[in-house]
């Protein structure tokens, strides 16, 4: 019965195949838009925290200031950095951090970027990975040698493709570095900024040779690492202490720096990421409601219609649940139907945008069938009241109809 219930569904949606698009446009429209708004929001969180996992693991960043950018606080001390290496548990690696903007020259070439200036430890707590040559060591930082590390981009744009820049020396301002190695590519960092544009030398050589600032408050600021397992927020806690303690900020002050924690940033991000994305979805569904309604007044419609055919059909023995079946069957034919297409245009709209808004296309069975299912289920829901009008016919009333 369910069978020849469904031929006939099929059989009615190709007679009338212009209205029966019509119908199920809603429909298509809104699993298309909740499936493509879960999918993209989805991709984005996932390239979000990919992007800050770029920065490093478990870093935690120490800086001047309340915010991220540094308005006339007093920077740090290698003494603060050596305090925080003795004083505060938990942490792995820690590396300070100055950074000036200069004309990088070789030859002919020249590119206007950043210096880091920081210690041999910066690389392992940023993730660094040399592609060939090697990193500076502490004798060199205390011994403020002329060496740098530089990025693909930098070797691309100072010293062409195909170039070995190892053993070559660069010219910033007065000072001259020479190139003992290339990192790998990383590309854009979570703020999306190019990781590979820079150039890294000991941060001594950039006080001492390049500023002219050997001592005092020039560390503008600290890179920290913590333990495997090690709270993060414990970390933070401490080092706010310390460095209250060491800054003279008084107990009704507000701090004069920061602790930036990138795994509580890749958190809130993702959590605000996905909040958005379930309340784009909602207003998706909306379009669901509507196309379910479009579904239940164009049975109604042809539940009156086809009022002689049920008349019919009831006065040669069909009983009233079968007509009901009937036409359940049909309603549930036309929102799968507008389910299956909605799910193949969010599939290509997923494909084209997903190189749009930079985000990887993740596919989600579970987020396809959820929409599938609930389409499935608008049609049962605006299907049954038309349905069960037409099998609560009278068979004398409907065979007189015209």
């Amino acid at each position: 019965m369910l069978f020849n219930a469904l031929l006939i569904a099929l059989r009615e949606i190709r007679r009338n195949l212009t209205r029966s698009f019509l119908t199920v446009i809603g429909i298509v429209i809104g699993v298309a838009a909740v499936v493509t708004m879960v999918t993209l929001g989805r991709g984005a969180t996932q390239e979000i925290k990919q992007q800050i996992s770029k920065m490093g693991s478990n870093l935690l960043i120490l800086r001047p200031g309340q915010g991220w950018w540094n308005w006339g606080a007093p920077q740090f001390t290698i003494d603060d950095v050596e305090a925080i290496r003795d004083q505060v548990p938990g942490i792995r690696k820690l590396a300070p951090f100055v950074q000036t903007n200069a004309s990088a020259v070789y030859q002919e070439n020249d590119r206007n970027t950043d210096i880091r200036g920081t210690t041999p430890d910066y690389f392992d707590i940023g993730n660094w990975q040399i592609a060939s040559g090697r990193i500076f060591t502490e004798d060199e930082v205390s011994e403020a040698a002329p060496v740098c590390v530089i990025g693909e981009t930098i070797r691309k744009e100072l010293f062409g493709e195909g170039v070995d820049p190892l053993g070559s020396k660069i010219r910033v301002k007065s000072m001259t570095l020479e190139v003992i190695g290339l990192t790998t590519i990383k590309g854009q960092g979570g703020f999306g900024e190019d990781m590979d544009d820079d150039i890294t030398t000991p941060y001594t050589t950039v006080l001492r040779r390049l500023t002219g600032r050997g001592g005092g408050r020039n560390i503008s600021q600290v890179m920290i690492s913590g333990k495997d397992g090690y709270p993060g927020a414990h970390i933070v806690a401490d080092v706010s202490s310390l460095m209250r303690e060491r800054r003279k900020v008084s107990h009704n002050e507000q701090d004069n720096f920061n602790v930036f924690d990138s795994l509580q940033l890749a958190d809130v991000i993702s959590s605000s990421t996905k909040v958005m994305t379930s309340l784009l979805g909602a207003v998706a569904g909306v379009s669901l409601l509507v196309g379910g309604i479009g579904i239940m007044n164009i049975m109604l419609v042809s539940v009156t219609e086809r009022t002689r055919e049920i008349g019919i059909r009831l006065a040669i023995g069909a009983r009233a649940r079968e007509v009901l079946l009937q036409f359940l069957v049909e309603a549930v034919t036309l929102s799968c139907v507008g389910g299956i297409t909605g799910i193949i245009l969010a599939y290509a709209l997923c494909d084209i945008l997903a190189d749009v808004v930079g985000a990887p296309f993740i596919f989600d069975p579970g987020i396809n069938m959820i929409a599938f299912v609930f389409s499935a289920a608008i049609g049962i829901l605006f299907g049954f009241m038309p349905a069960r009008r037409a099998a609560s016919l009278d068979p004398i009333e409907a065979l007189r109809h015209e």
